[in-house]
């Protein structure tokens, strides 16, 4: 088998960076209640900035595959955040309170 550059265990690490960047930023998020297309957009910017840097900085190409897959990711959260935009979803706890607000 052909050696990449990386080993598994620095592969997985790779994906565990981002995942944890991911999290972190919706937990922000929600905790100063900001918007979802803006959580969505940050998280956005996360995914690409970890695509771009994996493609240009792991050597040998060890983790194209994962810095496409990303990539994709980022594509589809911008194409969340136009959505939530355009159409906003009300969560359960915004009806609640409209509808004790009319009582």
């Amino acid at each position: 088998m052909s050696h990449n550059g990386i080993d598994i265990d620095q592969y997985i690490l790779l994906i565990i960076y981002p995942s944890i960047a991911f999290f972190v930023i919706g937990f922000i998020t929600r905790k100063i209640d900001l918007r979802k297309t803006i959580t969505y957009a940050l998280q956005a910017i996360i995914c690409f900035c970890f695509s771009i840097g994996y493609y240009i900085f792991i050597p040998y190409g060890g983790a194209q595959g994962l810095s496409l897959i990303l990539g994709l990711f980022g594509i589809l959260l911008i194409i969340l955040a136009r959505k939530e935009k355009i159409s906003p979803v009300a969560t359960a706890e915004e009806e609640n309170e409209k509808g004790m607000r009319k009582e």
